[in-house]
C-alpha cells in the first residue's frame, strides 16, 4: 500500500473517531485489506449496541465510578478495536493478514484481540492514549506496529508544551 494511500487512511480513522459518544476519549480504528487498498471494516469506541448513548446507558460508568484513566480497561465503553473485530465476525469478514489503523495505542485487551484475530500490521497515531498498553505484547507476539505522527491526547496540552493549531 502506497504512503500517500497510509495517510489518507489516517485521516477516515480520524474522522470516524469524531462518531464516538465517549466524554474521555474519541477512538477509531479502520480494517485494511492491504493488498487491495481497501477499507474491510471500521469502528470506534462507544457503548453496547442498543444500550444507550455511553457505556453506563446516559452516563460514562468509568466517571460515576472515579476510575482512573489507564486503568481498569474492562470497565467502560467497547474500544474502537473490538468493535472493528466484532463487527467483522458478525458480517464475516476475515481478519487474518489484514492491517489496522487506530487512533491510539492498544490497551493490553485489545492487543491481545489484535493478536488473536491473524492482524498482521498495526498503525498507532501517535501522541494517543496515556497508560499501560500492548504494544509491547504486539511487538512480541509478531504483529508490526508502526506509529505515525497525528493528533496529541488532549490530555497532554496541559502536561506538555501546548499544540500550535
Amino acid at each position: 500500500m502506497k504512503e500517500k494511500h497510509i495517510r489518507i487512511r489516517i485521516e477516515q480513522c480520524l474522522a470516524l473517531a469524531k462518531a464516538s459518544n465517549c466524554p474521555r476519549r474519541k477512538f477509531g480504528a479502520l480494517l485494511l485489506d492491504p493488498e487491495r487498498n481497501v477499507v474491510l471494516m471500521d469502528g470506534y469506541n462507544g457503548g453496547p449496541r442498543g444500550g444507550g448513548e455511553l457505556c453506563g446507558g446516559n452516563s460514562c460508568l468509568r466517571d460515576t465510578m472515579h476510575v482512573q484513566s489507564g486503568t481498569r480497561m474492562e470497565i467502560g465503553c467497547h474500544h474502537a478495536e473490538m468493535n472493528v473485530v466484532c463487527n467483522c465476525a458478525a458480517s464475516g469478514v476475515p481478519t487474518k493478514g489484514a492491517w489496522l489503523v487506530v487512533t491510539g495505542e492498544p490497551c493490553m485487551m485489545c492487543s491481545k484481540l489484535i493478536h488473536h484475530a491473524g492482524i498482521l500490521r498495526v498503525y498507532v497515531v501517535g501522541g494517543g492514549y496515556m497508560g499501560e498498553n500492548g504494544i509491547d505484547y504486539l511487538n512480541s507476539h509478531g504483529v508490526e506496529v508502526v506509529s505515525v505522527e497525528g493528533p496529541q491526547d488532549p490530555r497532554l496540552r496541559d502536561v506538555e508544551s501546548p499544540i500550535q493549531g
